[in-house]
């Protein structure tokens, strides 16, 4: 059976999953309501945040478990494997790729271990940042990608305009003339729909699996199954029963339940293994076999010291596999055990040895983390952004763990003795009276507008600023323009240092009493700037529940109640109205915790706090310099 294997890469919304999930329902691999996205927090936030792996069979055998009985067990008969209409059956293995900036790692991995890509376009939207990214990585590793310009139905779809610009996207980022050379298929991916023109009728996703058949590379053949053995992980899970899984594909040679195996480093050194079992993919499902030829891309149990971008080879005197390079990371914050007045009521992993265990479990997996454990106090931890982050924390939370964070900071590099930082392309759409107001806002950031584009009743904008610069500036941006903005970012690299950045700055209400907030109190402050906290939630002194307008922190007793008295007054007996508190979510404590402070997280609580929580501690931390 032939196989092929491609990758489906866009931006934040364009439609991969939905595009993966068509394909799958229409080679009878899934049914309706199965999706890739199957993670709790991908469905609550409608991102792709980890790569998976699927398998579709086209044309549709009407059934792929086709097994012959051989020894008592059941063998996957493969060879001869044929569709209804007479056409041999192709195996195609698809990889689904986040589509947000700080999950590349993830992309840039899946991108070494198939052999073209299917890159999806929004019909209105065109090429974004991260399109440019994983374009990037795609023709760098010299890809040649299938266009998929997908919601054409709706209203406001331009797709010649797109193609043009992606055309001049491949362009910018030196495509070869074959690559330019790409074919490209209309799509509704939502209701499972491709064309090769805009004016076709077509009722399913045929014209682009065609496509597929006739422009992806085989990704097996006799010659190579012939060759010693050679698979590279490019993806590790874990199982309860099995411990580590390696997910990876076969470059070279048949892979076989039992045998004996060498793993070998970049660096040439080896070690010993042996091969338990192996899975291949059907749909999402796994299924096992006994053993699997060149081009699949399987999953193996029996090596437990398994790392990604190693090479699994029969052979100790084979020649490794170029090692799987990641981009770099570009902030830092440090993670430490929970010690607030609220430590330990919520959490069932609260002691630095189950943090740290559960850190280095994550860096078995999550190739785009860095962690430094030399300190005892903390743990300091590198990564590609503020989201990044975000989700491991939500992660841990949800697993039961407690714990509290610095602020993170930019990652500064020495190059040729000079200072560089992070930057980042940023592509703003803001509506056309929100212009000004960004544009100069950007600029005290730090950020440099390469170009603007007006459309109709928006404007589409795009800078280049430090990653300094846009530390904190989400949250002000939604604010700003009432929700209306829309703002992507991607990193494009190190450049020199900007200079200093004189961000607005805002204090913070500070609790300098124990107990539950009550409304009478939140309501005399709730003008002194913005609250995050509503009434009945219990506090204790140094938790800051507020923002303070001024700049300034301000100390306050939210717990102060009315005062009492015989005397009846109609104003004083008028109700109360707060307004609705800005709820701390991980992502925005992560913008908004101060140097001073750390952001307390639980599994069922996000707070901030002051590191010092006394007044008079924080005055001598400030007097000696421990701020």
């Amino acid at each position: 059976m032939e196989i092929r294997n491609i990758a489906i890469i866009a931006h934040v919304d364009h439609g991969k999953t939905t595009l993966t999930d068509a394909l799958m329902r229409q080679t009878g691999v899934a049914e309706e309501g199965v999706s890739m996205d199957s993670n709790a927090l991908e469905l609550e936030r409608g991102i792709t945040i980890y790569s998976k792996n699927a398998s579709i069979f086209f044309p549709s055998t009407g059934s792929t478990h086709s097994t012959t009985a051989q020894g008592g067990e059941l063998v996957e008969s493969t060879s001869s494997l044929q569709a209804s209409s007479g056409r041999p059956v192709t195996k195609i293995n698809i990889v689904d790729t986040p589509g947000h900036a700080d999950f590349g790692s993830e992309v840039e991995r899946v991108l070494r271990s198939i052999d073209s890509v299917l890159l999806v376009v929004d019909a209105q939207e065109g090429p974004m940042p991260q399109t440019k990214f994983v374009l990037k990585k795609s023709l760098e590793l010299g890809l040649k990608p299938i266009v998929v310009i997908n919601k054409i139905d709706k209203p406001a779809a331009r797709p010649n305009w797109v193609h043009e610009k992606i055309i001049e996207l491949f362009m910018d980022l030196g495509a070869s003339d074959e690559q330019l050379n790409f074919s490209v298929v209309y799509a509704v991916a939502r209701e499972g729909i491709a064309k090769i023109n805009l004016a076709d009728n077509s009722t399913d996703l045929s014209p682009l699996l065609e496509v597929i058949l006739k422009e992806v590379p085989l990704a097996s053949s006799e010659e190579l199954n012939q060759k010693p053995l050679r698979v590279q992980p490019f993806n590790l899970a874990y199982d309860n029963f099995m411990g580590r899984l390696a997910i990876g594909r076969i470059y070279e040679g048949v892979i076989k339940t039992g045998s004996n195996v060498f793993i070998k480093t970049a660096a040439g050194e080896s070690r010993r293994g042996k091969i338990n079992k192996i899975f291949t993919f059907e749909g999402l499902k796994r299924k096992e076999v006994q053993e699997a030829v060149s081009g699949d891309i399987v999953i193996i149990a029996g090596l437990p010291d398994i790392f990604i971008g190693e090479t699994i080879c029969s052979d100790e005197s084979q020649e490794a596999l170029p090692s799987i390079t990641i981009d770099e990371p570009t902030i830092s914050l440090n993670f430490l055990v929970n010690n607030s007045p609220f430590a330990g009521r919520e959490g069932k992993f609260v002691t630095s040895r189950q943090i740290r265990e559960r850190l280095e479990r994550e860096l078995e997996v999550n190739v785009g983390l860095k962690i430094d454990f030399a300190s005892g106090d903390y743990f300091k931890v590198y990564g590609r952004g503020e989201l990044h982050i975000a989700i491991l924390l939500e992660n841990m939370r949800r697993e039961g763990y407690e714990l509290q964070v610095s602020k993170p900071l930019v990652i500064f590099k020495e190059a040729l003795g000079k200072k560089l930082e992070p930057f980042e392309e940023v592509t703003i759409n803001v509506p056309n009276n929100m212009v000004g107001m960004v544009i100069e806002k950007m600029a005290k950031r730090k950020g440099g507008m390469m170009s603007m584009d007006p459309e109709k009743n928006h404007t589409r904008i795009i800078f280049e600023i430090p990653t300094r610069g846009l530390l904190g500036f989400r949250s002000e941006f939604l604010i700003d323009t009432k929700g209306e903005g829309i703002m992507y970012s991607r990193v494009i690299g190190f450049r020199p240092f900007a200079g200093d950045i004189n961000k607005q700055e805002l204090g913070s209400m500070v609790s300098m009493a124990d107990g539950k907030a009550l409304g009478f109190s939140l309501y005399n402050l709730q003008d002194r700037g913005t609250l995050y906290i509503g009434a009945g939630v219990e506090v204790y002194t140094g938790m800051v529940i507020g923002n303070a307008a001024k700049g300034n922190d301000m100390v306050v007793n939210p717990t102060k109640g009315k005062q009492l008295t015989n005397m009846r007054s109609k104003a004083s007996d008028e109700a109360i109205t707060l307004t609705t508190p800005l709820e701390i979510t991980l992502e925005r404590g992560l913008e908004i915790v101060g140097d001073d402070e750390y952001l307390e997280v639980t599994p069922k609580s996000i707070r901030l706090r002051k590191k010092f929580l006394t007044e008079a501690d924080r005055t001598r931390a400030k007097r000696s310099g421990n701020v």
